[in-house]
Order: C-alpha cells, then structure tokens, then sequence
C-alpha cells in the first residue's frame, strides 16, 4: 500500500468529492480518482458509494478511513517520538545480575543513571553469571555483569572492576588469629560456597585444585548474605570477595587475607557481539565505563 494513495484517499474522504479534494490539494482529480481506485484494487473493496452526487463512504471506506488516520497520525509523531528517545531519553534496559555483584554495585549504577536518564526504566533480571551469558547471547537481555572471562568471539567485553578473595571465618577458628593465610591451609576445612550455576563455584573449586586439594564442601547457595550466617553458625568457612566485608555487619565474622597466589575477582560488563545497541543502552554502558 502507497502511503500517497492512502493520503489522497483521506483528502477525497474529507471533502466529499473527488473535485473538492483536488481543489484544497496539489493533486489533480484525475490523479486522486487512479489512487482511490488502486487502493481499492488493492484492498479488494469498494471504498466510495459512487451511486450520488456527493460521495459516501462504504463500510469498508469506513474503516480504511478510520484506520489509515490512525496510520498516518503515528507516522506524523515518529520523528517527535525519535528526538524524545534520543534528546530527552526514554526506553527500557534489562540488565543481568548475579546476586552478588547486584548487591555490591546496582544501587550506585542504577542511582547514577537515574540522576542522569530519569526516563531509562533498567529491569533487573538476577541470575547467576552462566545463565547471564547464555540470556545475552539470546538477546534476552541487553547487557550483563559477570565474572569475567567471557568468551570474546560472542561478547563484547568490557572489565569493570577488579577485587581480591579474602577468607571469611568465625573468631573462634583457630586460623581466625592468623595475620593471612595460604589455600593451602584451608585444604582440611569445610567450604560453605555459591551453587553450580554462579560462576564462583567453579573459581574456588578449580583455585583449590590448583593448590593440590579439591575443597570439602558443607553447603551451597545461591545468597551470600546466608552464606556467611552460615560462617557465623561455625558451619564451615568460605572466600568472597574483599568488598563484602563493607556490607555484612556480623561482628563474630573475621576477613583474613590471602597468601600469594592472591585470587582476583574480575568482573567485566558484556553485550552480545554485532546486536543493535539502543541510545538508551550507549548511555548505560557509557555510564557503567565511568563508574
């Protein structure tokens, strides 16, 4: 369908009569006579009751007319609707998170940005940081925070911030008074660490390994925040990263750094390689880079 056809068609709608309309538009009646006609070869209905004088639309005119207004008003707003999106910024980012790096970082990145892009709405979307990889490379979700590495023949990847695994273990262990302590030294001890899907559980058992000693595990889940309540209860000790300890208040709780080999948690911002990145997503990821 010609958007020119279904704009003479309005016209003649309007006026009434094919003689008006050419009068109040550029077009000469012949011409808006060969483009109602072609819509309605198109459309395979008759648009005007052509029996009087004045032209009458048909029920079919009716709801073509109805419609294609609607049509052409939405296409009048689309230039306006793009300079909100890209002036002004509106628009929607999912953003996935494991639970961890959610509670560390989101509230300054989400307070941040909002300061910033009022009209941003950011889904969060928390899993741990395999389904996070597999959901962007679905185009599921826009952009995630994972522990790096990544693969980079389908990320786009981007570090974002670097901390060190410390060892976190209740004041009454005897290695609590100890001023650091070596992987080596917890090879007898009960792990207490996150659940397969979140990529910590594999660093800390394949860290050990590499130490000689696969870890004793106790428990898993999916929550820091019980992982170490589960430290407090004297159930096990367990590595996260440094920037926890500014976030658990348990005063029964002791951080212990590591030995060389020092662990590092690497945490990198990705989006799928080649997709289509939003204003409002080039915004995100600019401000995520300069936080």
């Amino acid at each position: 369908m010609e958007l020119r056809d279904l704009k003479s068609f309005i016209k003649v709608a309007d006026h009434g009569s094919f003689t008006e309309a050419a009068e109040h538009s550029y077009l000469s009646q012949p011409s808006l006579s060969k483009a109602v006609k072609r819509l309605e070869e198109e459309l395979h209905v008759k648009l005007f009751d052509r029996s009087t004088r004045h032209l009458n639309l048909t029920d079919a005119g009716r709801i073509v007319y109805r419609q294609g207004q609607q049509a052409l008003n939405m296409l009048d707003e689309l230039p306006s609707s793009l300079r909100e999106l890209t002036e002004v910024g509106i628009g929607e980012i999912k953003v996935g998170i494991p639970p961890l790096i959610g509670t560390l970082f989101f509230p300054h990145i989400a307070r941040t940005f909002h300061s910033q892009y009022p009209n941003v709405k950011l889904v969060l979307v928390e899993r741990g940081a395999k389904l996070i990889e597999q959901l962007v490379e679905e185009s599921q979700i826009d952009v995630g925070l994972i522990v790096l590495p990544a693969d980079e023949s389908i990320f786009n990847v981007h570090p974002y911030i670097n901390d060190e695994f410390v060892l976190y273990i209740h004041e009454d262990h005897q290695l609590a008074k100890h001023k650091s302590v070596a992987l080596t030294d917890l090879k007898d001890e009960q792990f207490i660490i996150f659940t397969k899907d979140f990529t910590l559980h594999d660093f800390i058992i394949n860290a050990c390994k590499e130490e000689g000693f696969t870890p004793s595990i106790s428990y898993k889940s999916s929550q820091w925040d019980l992982i170490l309540e589960l430290v407090a209860s004297k159930l096990g000790i367990t590595l996260l990263p440094k920037t926890i300890s500014e976030k658990q208040g348990n005063p029964t709780i002791k951080t212990i750094p590591l030995e060389k080999p020092s662990l590092l948690w690497k945490l990198g911002i990705v989006t799928k390689k080649d997709a289509y990145h939003s204003f409002a997503l080039r915004k995100f990821l600019l401000t995520l880079t300069n936080n």
